[in-house]
């Protein structure tokens, strides 16, 4: 049996041909022909399952045979806030990486002691949409625009809200334990914010928790930022995943 083909086709439902670059792949690379199967996911919730009806030098045609929407597998919407680490490699590897655990919001900061002020989303969506591919995910996390730290703790975020820091004269709490409280539905989203590698200042993590946003550690050890980051967004996935019995 030959493995499924999938492809990222945004409102694919409502179109009959792949993107360009997913034609490419479809034709040059997997060497698609008329009559094979592909899925198709749109990244807001459906899979599409199609058959290849024209396969041309650079364009690809396809009939849905079945639309099958798929059902979350974990509760609420995962945010990780990240000032962006002077290397964009290491956060290239977060992205991706948290992409395939599962996320749903990636936010970049510029902070006080941020070594990267301004960031190009272009490359980071690509990567997205390959880990969105490769882990075979329904939804496709949100990549926003970089804001400034002032702005984005003064946004009206819902759910529940942390700051990690390592500062010891500002009281932490352990973030896996504080996710593992019972929550209500409107608790269910998670924000957590991750500072540059000089962490936070002291001012803003003050100004932080004025606005809600609760201090927590992530353990013992001081990781590196992109660790960090992705420490934190897996204890969020586990915190609100839904276990299938």
């Amino acid at each position: 049996m030959k493995e499924a083909r999938y492809f990222f086709v945004p409102d694919a439902g409502n179109t009959n041909e792949l993107p360009d670059d997913e034609a490419m792949h479809a034709l040059r690379v997997l060497r698609l022909k008329s009559g094979d199967e592909m899925f198709l996911m749109d990244g807001e919730g459906c899979f599409y399952r199609t058959v290849v009806t024209l396969a041309a030098t650079k364009r690809c045609l396809y009939k849905v045979s079945e639309i099958i929407p798929q059902v979350p597998v974990w509760k609420g919407r995962i945010c990780i806030a990240t000032a962006p680490t002077k290397m964009m490699d290491r956060m290239e590897w977060f992205v991706e990486k948290a992409t395939e655990i599962g996320i749903d919001d990636f936010s970049f900061l510029n902070c006080r002691f941020s070594e990267r002020r301004m960031i190009k989303t272009a490359r980071l969506e690509k990567i997205i949409v390959s880990a969105v591919k490769q882990s075979r995910k329904a939804w496709k996390p949100a990549l926003n625009q970089m804001m400034t730290f002032n702005n984005f703790v003064s946004l009206p975020i819902s759910g529940r809200k942390y700051i990690a820091h390592c500062y010891d004269e500002i009281e932490r709490r352990d973030l896996f334990t504080e996710l593992q409280k019972p929550f209500s539905d409107n608790e269910a989203d998670v924000t957590v914010m991750i500072g540059p590698e000089g962490d936070f200042s002291t001012d803003e993590v003050r100004l932080a928790i004025d606005y809600g946003f609760v201090p927590v550690s992530l353990g013992p050890c001081r990781l590196r930022t992109e660790t960090a980051a992705l420490s934190a967004a897996m204890m969020a996935h586990l915190s609100r995943r839904i276990m299938k019995h």
